[in-house]
């Protein structure tokens, strides 16, 4: 029975957690220490915990509140948000984080994930890597929460960070994100089937059935998702919840 990891992603903005649709209209959600100890009964695989304003608005990391999160965690965390130094990627990894994640700094400075692969290791630098359809309908890398077009194909872009030292892709579909439409299988495949390295599949889940289809389909090694974790449909009320090991079991790792 193969075991598929099964990522919840914690949006981080100002004080609280929030959830989007494609990349906006960001509705609060919760605290993130309450969340965390939510998701540490419910026994997560992992979590993914990134701060979405940060690079945008010229923001260090908060060491003093990821210290917190971090210390609340049963689980391995990983972290995203303003990174842009490699001395702030030692204060995050000592604070408990198992991992960083960086977008924009992928993008404005690729030694960067060098750096961090040679001092840390690959196992602790994850790429993020925003894409969406451009108005030509080509698919492009997106960053800045999906407002600045890089012009860059995302699956160039993934094999340039694998082989700069990333250990790992989170690969979002920003016109998936928060539709419940399912991943966007295509491009999972595609960028999937062009690296070396995990890729993390992330946008559009609905259920357990899309986890299935996207790692059979597209090949993705693990999924991830936020509205699916923190709204209860039809009303989109505020519930954290995550599937079962029951049901992840039964629905994902013994079909595979």
């Amino acid at each position: 029975m193969k075991r598929i990891r099964v990522i919840p992603v914690l949006l981080w903005k100002g004080d609280g957690l929030v959830k989007s649709v494609t990349f906006k209209n960001h509705k609060y959600v919760g605290d993130p220490i309450n969340a965390v100890k939510i998701f540490n009964e419910k026994e997560v695989d992992e979590l993914s915990l990134i701060d979405i304003t940060a690079s945008r608005q010229g923001r260090k990391p908060n060491i003093k509140k990821i210290r917190e999160i971090a210390s609340e965690a049963f689980m391995p965390v990983s972290y995203g948000g303003g990174i842009t130094l490699i001395d702030e990627v030692k204060e995050i990894l000592f604070t408990g984080i198992e991992k960083v994640i960086i977008n924009k700094s992928a993008v404005q400075n690729p030694d960067l994930i060098s750096d961090i692969a040679e001092k840390f290791g690959s196992q602790s630098i994850m790429v993020s890597i925003d894409v969406k359809k451009n108005i030509w309908g080509k698919y492009r890398v997106y960053t800045d929460g999906g407002t600045k077009d890089t012009g860059q194909h995302p699956v160039q872009f993934a094999k340039d960070c694998v082989h700069k030292g990333a250990g790992e892709i989170l690969l979002t579909s920003i016109n998936r994100d928060g539709t419940y439409q399912g991943f966007d299988i295509e491009i999972i495949r595609e960028v999937a089937s062009a690296i070396s390295v995990p890729l993390v599949a992330c946008g559009g889940a609905a259920s357990v059935a899309d986890f299935y289809k996207v790692v059979t389909e597209a090949n993705a090694s693990a999924v991830a998702a936020g509205s699916m974790f923190v709204f209860q449909r039809p009303h989109n009320a505020v519930l954290i919840s995550y599937p079962s090991q029951q049901v992840l079991e039964q629905q994902l790792y013994s079909a595979l």
